[in-house]
């Protein structure tokens, strides 16, 4: 099944969402190391490069449409800190932007086992299921996104019928 443009277009504003959290992040990272770097007397400032480093700049990265760098960089950040939900969800995001559904559904089920109720995480897989056009997989999780609370997933099952009146 192909999916229509509507739910590629949804699916990718799902991703800008996503990685807009941890832009902020690189900027202010990057403030400092530039600062740093003007006023360290060493000419070599070291970057502390930890999860939230290598994170961040996947989410960059896929926020430009380089998903491939981005599955690496999320991979890095997983490394580092195992228990990194965010990275595992914002890599199966990245996968399914490839088009490797099978990959993008493993990596957010261990997000969601790490964060059982978290809302964005059922909505994306959601959409990774709709892509990979499993409608029936991708009903049971945007009711449990809506039923969490989230917006998204409350306004899409509004829209094709099926939300609370």
């Amino acid at each position: 099944m192909k999916s229509t443009p509507a739910v590629t277009t949804v699916f990718g504003c799902l991703l800008a969402a996503i990685l807009v959290f941890g832009l902020p992040n690189v900027l202010v990272a990057q403030q400092k190391v530039t600062t740093k770097s003007r006023t360290a007397k060493s000419p070599s400032a070291a970057v502390k490069k930890d999860a939230d480093y290598w994170f961040n700049k996947g989410a960059l990265v896929s926020t430009y449409g380089n998903n491939n760098a981005a599955v690496q960089y999320f991979h890095k950040a997983i490394v580092l800190d195992p228990n990194f939900s965010r990275a595992y969800f914002s890599q199966g995001v990245s996968y399914g932007q490839l088009g490797q559904y099978q990959k993008a559904i493993a990596q957010i089920n261990i997000a969601l086992q790490k964060e059982t109720q978290n809302s964005l995480y059922y909505y994306g897989r959601g959409r990774v299921y709709l892509l990979w056009g499993d409608k029936a997989k991708a009903m049971v999780d945007f009711k449990k996104a809506a039923d969490l609370g989230d917006e998204d997933a409350l306004e899409y099952l509004e829209y094709i019928g099926e939300g609370k009146n």
